[in-house]
């Protein structure tokens, strides 16, 4: 295990520029048990060969060009898998997190982003906030919500890194398209422009394996195409001051982590109760 990430250093890029880098936060041995899930979610997802839901687990597949079915991305996987489990709630998260969002935190998002050698799969330039629906469950977000990325691959510009714009933060809730879902949109600065935003202030995370990235709400950001021969997974948990949400599942309580048990809360999935599943999903 890696040494304690607490520092000041983090609070004051984040809170100056929307975003912040937390070097070195797990260590390869713990890279490597990250890693071990993630193949096995990919395998279990691909088995079935379709987008599959059983209540808030989620598997995306996607048939891309030249590669065909791959894993875009997993949603709430901590259930099925106990080293992902134990990431979302480890105590070196609760240090990064306290001084921004408090002692009380739930989790909203639980996703594995997987980006094989190949993949055209791009994320096009959005504010977490265009997802915190319905609002009146998300309040005070820009105060109290931070999303965090956690490097299993290398992450550089050639294997579809995300790329983020310093400062956007400041510029509260911007009006997006509401036809245009960001994850089926290609990452185009002329978007940035349409919104009145710099397109050449645009910067790529470059992350290490053990790296912990954070995000504002409101900060810009995006990812591109993998045109590298390497993998590009990321590890990425949302959490939110628990006094702000009416959803998600606890991850710490007064600062003690709380482990997945039980029923699961309503997040996103607005079927939970009623169709839970499981069930391939069109």
């Amino acid at each position: 295990m890696t040494s304690s990430p607490r520092s000041d250093d983090h609070l004051v890029r984040f809170r100056d520029r929307g975003y912040a880098v937390v070097r070195g936060v797990f260590a390869p041995e713990e890279v490597a048990a990250m890693t071990a899930a993630f193949d096995r979610i990919r395998d279990r997802a691909l088995a079935g060969g379709r987008s599959w839901r059983d209540r808030n687990v989620y598997f995306c597949l996607d048939e891309e060009p030249g590669t065909g079915t791959v894993l875009r991305y997993a949603q709430w996987t901590a259930w099925l898998e106990p080293d992902l489990e134990l990431v979302r709630r480890d105590p070196r998260l609760f240090e990064i997190l306290e001084p921004l969002i408090g002692r009380d935190i739930k989790q909203i998002i639980n996703q594995l982003h997987w980006k094989p050698p190949g993949a055209k799969a791009e994320f096009g330039f959005h504010q977490d906030s265009r997802s915190r629906r319905p609002r009146e469950a998300f309040r005070d977000l820009a105060k109290s919500y931070v999303q965090t990325g956690i490097a299993v691959d290398p992450q550089r510009a050639e294997n579809g890194a995300v790329v983020i714009v310093p400062g956007s933060h400041r510029l509260g809730e911007l009006p997006f398209d509401p036809e245009r879902p960001s994850m089926h949109e290609a990452l185009d600065k002329a978007d940035l422009a349409r919104l009145g935003v710099d397109p050449d202030s645009v910067v790529t995370l470059e992350l290490d394996p053990g790296d912990v990235a954070l995000w504002h709400v409101h900060t810009l950001h995006g990812s591109g195409p993998n045109t590298s021969s390497i993998d590009r997974r990321f590890y990425i948990n949302g959490y939110v001051t628990a006094a702000n949400c009416e959803r998600g599942e606890w991850a710490f309580r007064d600062g003690a982590p709380c482990p997945l048990e039980g029923e699961q809360n309503l997040v996103h999935y607005e079927e939970l109760y009623t169709n839970p599943g499981p069930m391939f999903v069109e």
